[in-house]
């Protein structure tokens, strides 16, 4: 019996051992072939993208008539379509997608992505960015929000619709919009500042261990890791935090200013029904209903745009790494 415990504890470890291995081996091979993969601006036009599907549906529902039918209406269809644009331009929608996390990270290709709608949109067009953005750091996140910013500032109606949650940087960013539409159960919100961090001062002096630090500036250093706080510096930690609430409300009133900011602002969130009456949103609806409309009803021109960066190897390792933490089942969320 002990001989099997002991080779059962051998086989698992030599199992763990052959996973990691394989686990790298895979993760190498899959980062160095996404380096070919393309990068730069792509567009899609998701008119075509959502008659296609129709197409297929009807392909297999519809008798041979019915079909051949169907076949006649979208032909005269497109006719007036075509028609119509030569009187009147037919309004385009670029759709642009921002998934956020605590760095903002995706900031660098939204950027690229505003630059090119800016470069080409008129006031007769419209931007929607759809958001999925929890919050994190103040600065990338407030860049964030000046990208959008961008857009309003070249007169291009801009319309955010939120699908899962727009919370803290996130809602910053939504804030700029002039329409925002969330679904029914988004998460909105969390007009609030946080700042955190571990002390282990008594941890370094019950093993004797000093901890120096050297400032010049009588704020360059206020709450540390490793030193000693003490009430002034925690005075000081909050008097900043105020500071950027302050700044994160008065941005939120500049663009809703019909916003009950003191009842808002409370670091709280809401579902998107909820949000709807406090006013911190415009609309209940999804992305999926807001575009599929604009094609059917209005006649739009739908075009996604993405732009993706080169990443550098390192980064592709990460990625493909991420991906099979994920795919195993182990993965992490950072959430409000």
């Amino acid at each position: 019996m002990e001989f099997i415990v002991d080779f059962g504890l051998f086989f698992l470890k030599a199992l763990t051992i052959v996973i990691a291995i394989v686990a790298v081996v895979v993760a190498v091979v899959s980062a160095s072939r996404s380096g070919d993969a393309s990068h730069g601006l792509s567009i899609e036009k998701l008119n075509e993208k959502y008659q296609g599907m129709a197409d297929k549906l009807n392909q297999a529902m519809l008798n041979k008539n019915e079909l051949k039918a169907y076949g006649k209406a979208q032909k005269k269809k497109q006719k007036e379509l075509d028609k119509q644009a030569e009187e009147t331009p037919l309004r385009r929608i670029f759709v642009l997608n921002f998934k956020g996390d605590i760095r903002a990270s995706q900031v660098d290709s939204l950027r690229e992505e505003v630059s090119a709608v800016v470069s080409v949109g008129t006031d007769n067009d419209e931007v929607v960015v759809c958001l999925e953005n929890p919050g994190g750091t103040v600065h990338e996140h407030g860049l964030a929000a000046s990208q959008l910013l961008r857009i309003r500032e070249h007169g291009i109606p801009l319309t955010v619709i939120v699908d899962k949650v727009a919370a803290s940087g996130g809602y910053l960013m939504a804030s700029i919009a002039d329409k925002i539409i969330a679904a029914r159960f988004a998460i909105i919100g969390s007009i609030g500042v946080l700042a955190q961090l571990p002390n282990f001062n008594r941890f370094l002096e019950e093993r004797g261990i000093d901890f120096e630090q050297v400032t010049a500036g009588k704020y360059k250093r206020t709450l540390t890791m490793f030193g000693k706080n003490t009430e002034a510096d925690r005075e000081k930690t909050k008097e900043d935090l105020e500071e950027v609430h302050r700044l994160f409300k008065g941005a939120v009133t500049e663009y809703r200013t019909e916003l009950d900011i003191e009842e808002v602002a409370t670091g709280e969130y809401w579902y998107g029904t909820r949000a709807l009456e406090l006013g911190l949103v415009d609309e209940i609806g999804s992305s999926d209903d807001y575009l599929m409309s604009s094609v059917s009803k209005d006649n739009a021109q739908v075009y996604a745009v993405v732009y993706k960066g080169k990443e550098s190897f390192m980064q592709r390792l990460q990625g493909a790494f991420a991906g099979i933490l994920t795919s195993l089942g182990v993965s992490s969320y950072n959430g409000l």
